[in-house]
């Protein structure tokens, strides 16, 4: 066959064999029963309570470019060199409210759980005591700690819910990391991880005077049955 004629065919058909998209299935025993607790948190979140997500954008690193950044001009865009200088990381420890779509963050050098634990206790400071607190958070080994299980022990208002294994998309958060790193983090250049945090907490109180929430659309009936339809692809693919 000619090329134009597998073209033809490629159009006809949809058919794009240059894009390839990822995809990971949990094998988390009770992933069906934490899908419909968490969407259920989202779509119908309790009365008098926030259903906050958390999680930490670890590893963020100041990067300097070799050569000044050049800027963009009529038909030119921003030009930077591909080689950059490291110089230091930060972590960002952050939890969304799904409600209003604010943040709270909280930067560290470190992001062991004796930082986590400073984390919660600037979340408790600035929720009301009024107010019950669902938590939404994945199953990173900080989170689990015997101090942090006791500091939750200690405040009953806490509402512990554990996203399943290889399943990031369910925490609301990170929706907010990818914003910060295609806004501000990405393109950036830092000389020092201090100007790096200074840009992170510029962001955050822009990002809080004007934030809205994420829609969330999605039923955990619908959720399911398009997790079903893969496996079941995975399946007929002879894996």
């Amino acid at each position: 066959m000619s090329q134009s004629a597998v073209s033809r065919v490629w159009r006809a058909f949809s058919l794009q064999p240059h894009r390839v998209e990822t995809f990971k299935l949990s094998s988390y025993s009770f992933f069906v029963e934490k899908v419909r607790d968490i969407v259920g948190l989202y779509l119908n979140p309790p009365q008098r309570a926030l259903v906050l997500c958390v999680d930490e954008k670890s590893q963020i690193q100041a990067l300097d470019r070799t050569r000044p950044v050049l800027p963009l001009r009529p038909g030119v865009p921003a030009q930077q060199t591909h080689d950059y200088i490291r110089n230091g990381t930060t972590s960002l420890f952050a939890a969304l409210d799904v409600a209003t779509g604010k943040v709270i963050g909280s930067l560290h050098r470190r992001q062991q759980h004796q930082e986590f634990l400073r984390f919660l206790e600037r979340i408790e400071e600035a929720i009301p005591q009024t107010l019950d607190i669902h938590l939404v958070m994945d199953n990173y080994g900080t989170h689990k700690m015997p101090k942090v299980q006791r500091w939750f022990a200690r405040r009953p208002r806490y509402h512990l819910q554990f996203t399943p294994t290889s399943a990031s998309w369910l925490n609301q958060v990170e929706r907010f990391f990818g914003l910060i790193t295609d806004r501000r983090i990405r393109r950036g250049t830092f000389g020092s991880v201090r100007e790096l945090e200074a840009a992170i907490r510029d962001y955050l109180a822009h990002h809080n005077e004007t934030a809205k929430p994420f829609t969330w659309t999605a039923d955990a009936d619908s959720i399911l049955k398009k997790i079903a339809r893969c496996c079941m692809r995975t399946s007929d693919s002879g894996h």
